[in-house]
Formats: structure tokens, C-alpha cells, sequence
């Protein structure tokens, strides 16, 4: 399916964040120039700023135009409802060291479909309250033909372009379906290190898995949040 104009001009310049032609805190072509180079209208060039704002890739800053966005934001595991934006409901992360590859616990090894001694890639993060305290410490593990076919997940650098994007481009893959299983534990010595808590401490760990278009495991990542910061709302017809 081909794509519309605005959504043409997002990808370009996706594609130009994402190889580092522009740095975070770095400005963007403004929706005046992009017009001119697209021989759009404003209003076109406009929409398309609008996509990577709302994907967290871009943000507004008062009397400059459009930055790169200098601080990542990712949502906390099992927050990728349908036709969310990369934002919505995001918070600002750190990287917790390298990411590297490793033997997955058996239950992500079985929700991956991994034999028990094959490794999958590794990327530890701890996402953060407005007051930069950790609110949540997340693993992912990405299984090896996901890992091996999409490189960059390999470096520590945020991917601006997010990783379900990345991922689309680099294998035609993506995520259609997700199984969320939420369940109550104490926090290990690693977890409480890295959330600053007492130990031991309850807290709620989310094991999401997404699934792409052919029911094969794409991702596995498991995140824990402290009990007083864990809370999940739903709306449904009765």
C-alpha cells in the first residue's frame, strides 16, 4: 500500500534522525523548508511533524522549530495497545549497560519458543518518574533471527525511530498481536538494586510478548514495578 505524502515526509526524515544526520537537541527542517522540498503544502509538512511528535522522534521547542528528541521515552511492558503512539502513556528511560546476548529464563525461553541453552539479545532499562526516580526496571530479549537480521538493537544509542520500526524495516516483520501475563513476586536482589528498594519487596511483573503476522514470537520483555507504583485501568462495555 502505497503511502500518503505527509506520511512520505515522515519516513524521510525517520530514516535521516535514525542514521544520525541530525543529533538529539539538533533542528529538524522546518515545515517551511520541507514544503519547498516536497513541493507540498504547509499544512502537508505540517502533518507529517505531527506523525514523528506524536511517535516521541521530534518535539517542539518555543522559538526554534522542531528538536530531536534528547531524552528517549518508551512505554513500560504491556502498555502497546493498537494505535498508540510511542508515547502515549511513555516515560523517559535510562540503559541499564550493554546490551548482550544470553540464556533468557525458562519461562521468556518458552514464550520466545528458544531451546533452553540458546541465547537471545539482551536490553535491560529502567524507566523513570517526572522526578527521574525509577519507577520500573524492564528486560527485553529478542530472539537470535530477530537480533542477527536487526543489528542496531545490539548498540546501546537509543533507536529515534523506535524499535518496532526499525525492526518492520530491517525483517518486513511486525507486531499483530501481544499476550500480557501479569503476575505478583518479590523483587530480586538485581531488581531492588536498580528500583532502590528495601529487600524483599512485592512488585508486580508484566511479561508481555508480541507476535507478528505469521504468530512467531518477535519479542519478550518482562517488566517489574514496585506495588505502590503498579496500577492498571480498563474500560469495557457490561
Amino acid at each position: 500500500m502505497a503511502l500518503l505524502k505527509y506520511e512520505e515526509i515522515a519516513e524521510s526524515l525517520r530514516s535521516r534522525i535514525a542514521a544520525g544526520e541530525f543529533e538529539p537537541g539538533e533542528i529538524v527542517p522546518s515545515g517551511r523548508d520541507l514544503a519547498e522540498q516536497w513541493s507540498v503544502s504547509r499544512a502537508t509538512a505540517i502533518k507529517a511533524m505531527d506523525v514523528l511528535r506524536n511517535d516521541g522522534v521530534v518535539e517542539a521547542k518555543q522559538g526554534t522549530g522542531f528538536i530531536v528528541t534528547e531524552t528517549p521515552k518508551a512505554r513500560p511492558a504491556g502498555g502497546r495497545r493498537a494505535g498508540s503512539a510511542r508515547v502515549t502513556g511513555g516515560m523517559p528511560f535510562l540503559r541499564v549497560g550493554a546490551p548482550d546476548r544470553a540464556v533468557p529464563p525458562a519461562h521468556v525461553a518458552e514464550a520466545l519458543r528458544m531451546d533452553g541453552n540458546a541465547e537471545a539479545l539482551r536490553r535491560v532499562r529502567v524507566m523513570q518518574l517526572p522526578d527521574g526516580s525509577p519507577h520500573s526496571y524492564a528486560v527485553a530479549w529478542f530472539p537470535p533471527e530477530v537480533a542477527e537480521a536487526a543489528p542496531r538493537l545490539a548498540q546501546t544509542a537509543p533507536i529515534a525511530e523506535g524499535t518496532t520500526r526499525y525492526v518492520r524495516r530491517q525483517t518486513g516483520r511486525f507486531p499483530v498481536e501481544g499476550t500480557d501475563v501479569t503476575t505478583v513476586r518479590l523483587a530480586t536482589e538485581v531488581e531492588a538494586e536498580h528500583l532502590g528498594l528495601p529487600d524483599p519487596t512485592p512488585v508486580a511483573v508484566v511479561l508481555h510478548t508480541a507476535y507478528d503476522q505469521e504468530g512467531r514470537p518477535l519479542v519478550c520483555e518482562e517488566g517489574v514495578t514496585p506495588g505502590p507504583l503498579y496500577e492498571r485501568e480498563e474500560t469495557y462495555e457490561m
